[in-house]
């Protein structure tokens, strides 16, 4: 199992299974890897176990960005995450730090992560999946009754603390995209649209 893989110019930190969503499109429904490192994680991954795996690719100013995104929410982790950043920060001068989120940190930990992660990271990307509840509900199936409007605040929060914040949907039929895109541009945060795809 690996907690570290990369993907193009970044480097991408896995650092848990665990997600309050059950996506009917997610990457690990179809394959438990990506490219030929495994990501699907046997338990738990500890701080000293992923900084090791993180040591062999110094120095870390080469990638444009570290990203936190792998088969679970890594903001499920954040006490994890900040040291993991802190580790990050002592081996680099300055690289770009994300994290790629299903904006449910808040309801889970029943606080403000985000403002505790401004001091952290320098951007967020955040997964609103659909233009409406009942579609997000469908599409996301969340642990998490009614959670679609708070994901729509962690975005508006996001975007008081965070310097670079995204959001974003997959390429479905059952999206409605010009929606999505008014949704976005109402909170003020740019939307992508990310491809379905099956293997990486």
């Amino acid at each position: 199992m690996s907690t570290v893989y990369v993907l193009g110019e970044n480097l991408y930190l896995n650092i848990t299974n665990q997600c309050t969503n059950r996506c009917t499109f997610c990457i690990r429904n179809f394959t438990d890897r990506v490219g030929d490192k495994v990501l699907w994680l046997n338990y738990e991954p500890t701080y000293d176990e992923i900084t090791k795996e993180l040591e062999q690719y110094l120095p870390l100013d080469r990638f444009k960005e570290i990203v936190f995104c792998g088969f679970g929410e890594p903001l499920l982790r954040i006490n994890l995450l900040k040291k993991l950043v802190e580790f990050i920060r002592s081996k680099s001068s300055g690289v770009k730090i994300r994290v790629d989120t299903n904006g449910h940190a808040n309801i889970f930990h029943q606080r403000n992560v985000i403002e505790e992660l401004k001091d952290y990271i320098d951007a967020i990307y955040i997964s609103l999946n659909a233009e409406n509840e009942e579609k997000y509900n469908k599409i996301c199936r969340p642990v998490f009754e009614s959670v679609y409007n708070d994901l729509l605040e962690f975005i508006k929060l996001s975007k008081l603390y965070i310097k670079e914040v995204k959001v974003s949907i997959v390429d479905l039929p059952i999206v409605d995209k010009k929606s999505c895109e008014e949704i976005a541009k109402e909170i003020g945060v740019p939307l992508y649209v990310r491809s379905f795809v099956k293997t990486l």
